[in-house]
């Protein structure tokens, strides 16, 4: 196995919690839609995939004025919701540090991707971050991945594509790149495990044994 350089990283659910902001604000827009029919385990399964999918496959005519009405509620509801993920912001410094390459790559589009970025004060360590708004496919297609690797200047060989939904891993797989999967899912750890990913992470922490990171 070559090397790990570079890591490719996930935002939302793996490195900043936004579970909380996403459930509710899935709520708070299909209870608008559909009153009474949907409840948090119901939300679930649509978080993952870009919002233009997951509401598609409601009603193809409201989709656009769906995703208006989550987003609104998303950005003003953002920062009190958001709260950080145990073991991150040190995992993410020290491979900073120890000179990898780091991206971030998304399903989401960019100002809300750089808004949970600089919430948490990581935006510092990521030179490189694809969003929806940078691709034609979203992840699971690997022109992501490869469009971050592409302007890290790595191959997939030495890259693991780490994330808390089975689109990080299997984005990962179709790259031909490594992948991980965060135990902290809110879809769970069991539901990543079925897509066999080549590392899972208990902690943010346990990333940095995997890349070879000295650790005290």
């Amino acid at each position: 196995m070559s090397r790990i350089t570079t890591v490719l990283f996930d935002l939302d659910g793996t490195l900043i919690n936004t579970n909380d902001l996403i459930i509710s604000s899935f709520l708070h827009t299909l209870n608008h839609y559909y009153p009474g029919q949907y409840a948090e385990p119901d939300v679930l399964p649509f978080m993952g995939p870009p919002l233009e999918e997951s509401f598609g496959g409601l009603d193809p005519e409201k989709t656009e004025e769906m995703c208006a009405h989550y987003r609104a509620y998303n950005h003003e509801h953002h920062d009190e919701l958001v709260t950080e993920f145990e073991g991150v912001y040190e995992t993410v410094e020290a491979l900073h540090k120890q000179g990898y390459k780091l991206a971030i790559v998304s399903t989401k589009v960019r100002d809300v991707v750089l808004k949970g970025l600089d919430l948490m004060n990581l935006r510092q360590f990521f030179d490189v971050v694809i969003t929806l708004d940078e691709v034609e496919n979203a992840k699971p297609h690997p022109e992501p991945i490869q469009k971050a690797l592409l302007e890290l200047g790595s191959s997939p060989e030495e890259a693991v594509m780490v994330g808390d939904n089975h689109h990080d891993i299997l984005a990962g797989k179709n790259a031909g790149c490594l992948s991980a999967g965060v135990a902290w899912s809110a879809k769970g750890r069991d539901h990543l495990m079925q897509y066999e990913p080549d590392f899972m992470l208990d902690t943010m922490t346990d990333l940095l044994k995997v890349v070879g990171v000295p650790t005290a």
